[in-house]
Order: C-alpha cells, then sequence, then structure tokens
C-alpha cells in the first residue's frame, strides 16, 4: 500500500484551505460525472460461481464484479438476491441502499466511491456480510454503522475524524479494524472488547484513550501519529502481543513505564524513528522492562541482550533498595 500523506504538521488556517480546496475539486469531479446506471450488459459478463440456492434445488450465480465500470447507479443489482460476493470498488457510488435486499452478502468491496456516511445505508440490514471494505471513500464519522456478523472492517484513507459511532452492541463480532490513513486525533470511542487487531496509523493521534475496554487485542499499529507518551497502554489489555508505535515522537525513557502493564503478554514491539531510539541505552532499558519481549524493532532479541538486560534490571533495584533504607533513617 502507498503511504498516505499526513496532513497533521499543517496550520490550522492551511489544513482549513486546504480541506476547502479539496472539497471544491471533489464538487468538480461530480459536476463532471455522467449518470452511469448498471445495465444487464454491464453485469452479466461480471457473474460468475454457479452455486445451489438455499432450497437446495436451483442454481444461482453467486459473485460479481463490477470493479471500475465508472457506475452511478446499481439499482439493478438488488434482483440478484442469492448473491454473496460484491466488488463495486473504484465507480462513482454515493448510494448502497440497492443492495438491502441482499441478504446473503458474506463479501463486500466498495473501495474508491463516494459513500460519505453509514446513515441511510442498508448494512444493518444485512445480517451475514462478514467483510467490509469501504477504502478511499468520504467517510467523516461512523455514526449508523452496523455489522451483527462482521468481522473485518477496511476504512483505509477516508477523512474519519472521531469513531464515536462505533457500538458493541452493533458490531459484537468485529475482530479487525482498520482505520489507517484519516484524521483521528485519539482512540477513545472504540468500545468493541472482542477485538483483536486495530490498525491506527497514519492518523494524526495525539492521545491513546480508551484502551482499557480491548481486552482481546492482541495487535495495535499506531505508526506515524503525534504521540509523545505511551499513556493510555493499559494492563486491561492482557492479550496484546504485538506493538508498533514507529514514527512517533516518544522522546523520554519513562514513556516506557506505561509498557510494564502488559510486558507478560507483549512479543513485538516497533519504537523505532523516535527520539528514544537516539539514546545509547535504549534496548537495554526497553528489555530491562520487558524481559519476556521477543522482538525489538523487528530485530530478535539474543539472548547476551537478555542476560545483560537482566543485570541492569538486578543494579536498578539494588540502587531502588538502598535508596528506600537511606530515606528511613
Amino acid at each position: 500500500m502507498s503511504e498516505i500523506e499526513d496532513d497533521a504538521a499543517l496550520s490550522d488556517g492551511e489544513e482549513a484551505a486546504n480541506n476547502d480546496v479539496q472539497e471544491e475539486n471533489m464538487s468538480e469531479k461530480e459536476d463532471q460525472i455522467e449518470p452511469c446506471p448498471l445495465t444487464q450488459e454491464i453485469m452479466i459478463p461480471g457473474l460468475s460461481l454457479l452455486c445451489r440456492t438455499g432450497n437446495g434445488l436451483a442454481h444461482a450465480f453467486v459473485k460479481l464484479e463490477l470493479k471500475d465500470r465508472r457506475l452511478t447507479d446499481i439499482a439493478l443489482v438488488s434482483s440478484f438476491v442469492h448473491l454473496r460476493f460484491l466488488d463495486v470498488s473504484s465507480n462513482h457510488l454515493s448510494d448502497l441502499s440497492p443492495l438491502a435486499t441482499l441478504t446473503q452478502l458474506l463479501w463486500l468491496k466498495g473501495d474508491g466511491n463516494m459513500v460519505a456516511g453509514f446513515r441511510g445505508q442498508p448494512l444493518g440490514q444485512l445480517t451475514y456480510l462478514q467483510w467490509l471494505s469501504l477504502a478511499l471513500n468520504r467517510l467523516r464519522d461512523l455514526e449508523g454503522l452496523e455489522g451483527p456478523a462482521l468481522e473485518s472492517l477496511n476504512l483505509i484513507g477516508n477523512g474519519i475524524q472521531r469513531v464515536s459511532g462505533l457500538q458493541y452492541h452493533l458490531l459484537t463480532n468485529l475482530v479487525t479494524l482498520e482505520l489507517r490513513g484519516n484524521k483521528l486525533e485519539t482512540t477513545d470511542g472504540i468500545y468493541l472488547p472482542n477485538l483483536r487487531r486495530l490498525y491506527l496509523a497514519q492518523n494524526a493521534i495525539k492521545r491513546l484513550e480508551g484502551l482499557g475496554k480491548l481486552e482481546h487485542l492482541t495487535t495495535l499499529h499506531l505508526r506515524d501519529n503525534q504521540l509523545e507518551t505511551l499513556d493510555g497502554i493499559s494492563p486491561n489489555m492482557k492479550t496484546l502481543q504485538y506493538l508498533n508505535i514507529r514514527g512517533n515522537l516518544v522522546s523520554a525513557q519513562r514513556a516506557l513505564r506505561s509498557l510494564v502493564g502488559v510486558s507478560r503478554t507483549l512479543r513485538a514491539l516497533v519504537l523505532a524513528e523516535n527520539p528514544l531510539v537516539e539514546t545509547g541505552d535504549y534496548r537495554l532499558c526497553v528489555l530491562s522492562r520487558l524481559p519476556l519481549l521477543e522482538r525489538l524493532d523487528k530485530e530478535p532479541i539474543s539472548p547476551e541482550e537478555k542476560s545483560e538486560a537482566q543485570e541492569k534490571l538486578r543494579e536498578f533495584n539494588d540502587e531502588a533498595d538502598v535508596e528506600a533504607e537511606a530515606e528511613e533513617y
């Protein structure tokens, strides 16, 4: 995937001006889009995968590929009720309501369209939908998002500024959430206790909040954000194994204290391209706090490093004991 440019360094005025230009350009492009409804001629070549229908007495095509057809309207698809796999990516779609009748749908790819929000869309009615990708659309928030069977959700490269619309009772089965390349400033609002993998790289995140609710999270990816501390990494994250904070602004060794609460489960940590890495004993400092770590910045931890880190930890504890005794007297 190509790198998505992070505009978080722009001043408020520059960012607002940039957003105005983008919206103006999008509006101009919309004016130039010619209506192109889905027709039988366009649809028939995209049908494949002949399967038995629910009663077992008939057959129907269950896969439809409509990628890059310049479509503005897919109303015709509503009559193909047996579809299970649908690709409508790289078109000009803003309305997915014709999908409401596709109650057997398992997999939906709608990347590169013009969907601006989830309200009024039929996703909550697609009770078997397990995999959804709406990368590179025009989403700004997640209000109205539903998916009773949804397990994987990809929303890379939208303009999402907040995730307050994520509600556990509407997304009980979600285990993978992709929010890379959006405009988030905080992790607050992701209240999904069953989530396993969370990808938040290339946002503008300054604060880690609400992560204590993600008790089953195994992977947290925060590369290329604006974190100065690791406050918010919670001991309640009892299954966290992989943490990537590459390319942030963490500079002080004391930030590593926040990782002690997940030291029993954390096996891989990426902290490269943070100011902290420039300190001379960086790896030893990390390992003295995370003795069970197996990989640091994608490099395996050697037995020699572990031994040296344990010695450093013993020295640190001895010094702490001496200081404590001195304070008593």
